[in-house]
């Protein structure tokens, strides 16, 4: 999954890909490099970040997605976002996949979901991006996040979601201290034991630049050895930047485990 942020104020590549055409252009080269999904999202939730409303995140979002489902009609495009009026907008404009960090809790989402059958990720976050990282606190990391998640796939069941479009995501830097988010990724099996297909987000974190004290654009050796540790645990999405050198690594990787 190559990330597209389509906002000012990402962690990693904010501004980078605001214009339509920068976006698409990118979205291009992931596809290139090897990217199965093409992740697009309109409002930042590093920590810290400002919400966006629903209006201008559909501005910033539906054009990219318009101009890439028009120039490739087969790649997978994600929408990332927590509104439901953004998801309906993004599938109508050629979308078929939800990436939303809210787990389908705000108003309206399991319903869009539901209604328009398309696969969903469920990601676990404790708090808001504007203050989860303020002292995130835990009883047991891993069982409590099982437990958010096995709650919200009963969900998306009740609303009539097909277990078949379900993948789950640990929220990793979500609301989490470094500590926790090496026991999250050290028990990918015991994510895994829910019995859904997982997806690991940890591109360029902060977690990285804690281990390794490296800024964001140095964390792409960090990134690599995490996506591979993930993949041989069992994860089976890599949410990330820097799409060639981690196909490159999983590609190794998989013909060495082979």
């Amino acid at each position: 999954m190559g990330v597209i942020n389509v906002t000012p104020d990402s962690f990693s590549d904010g501004g980078l890909f605001f214009q339509t055409d920068n976006a698409v252009k990118q979205a291009h080269n992931l596809i290139k490099q090897g990217a199965d999904i093409i992740d697009i999202g309109g409002e930042s939730t590093r920590p810290g970040a400002k919400e966006v409303s629903a209006d201008e995140e559909i501005s910033r979002v539906i054009p990219v997605i318009e101009k890439l489902r028009q120039t490739n009609k087969s790649i997978t495009i994600s929408i990332d976002t927590s509104k439901a009026e953004v998801m309906a907008e993004a599938i109508k404009a050629g979308a078929d996949f939800i990436n939303d960090v809210n787990a389908l809790l705000s108003p309206g989402t399991l319903e869009v979901a539901a209604e328009y059958d398309v696969p969903v990720c469920l990601m676990h976050k404790q708090g808001m991006p504007q203050t989860m990282q303020h002292n995130p606190h835990y009883q047991d990391v891993v069982a409590e996040v099982m437990s958010f998640l096995d709650a919200r796939i009963e969900a998306c069941q009740k609303a009539g979601i097909c277990s078949k479009n379900i993948i789950i995501d640990p929220g990793i830097g979500f609301g989490k201290t470094l500590e926790h988010n090496l026991a999250l990724l050290k028990n990918i099996k015991q994510l895994k034991s829910l019995g859904y297909p997982l997806l690991i987000g940890v591109s360029r974190k902060t977690m990285i630049g804690q281990i390794l004290d490296a800024e964001v654009d140095e964390r792409i050796y960090g990134s690599l050895a995490i996506a591979q540790f993930a993949y041989m645990h069992g994860a089976d999405i890599f949410r990330v930047h820097d799409v060639k050198a981690t196909v490159d690594v999983l590609t190794m990787t998989k013909a060495l485990m082979d």
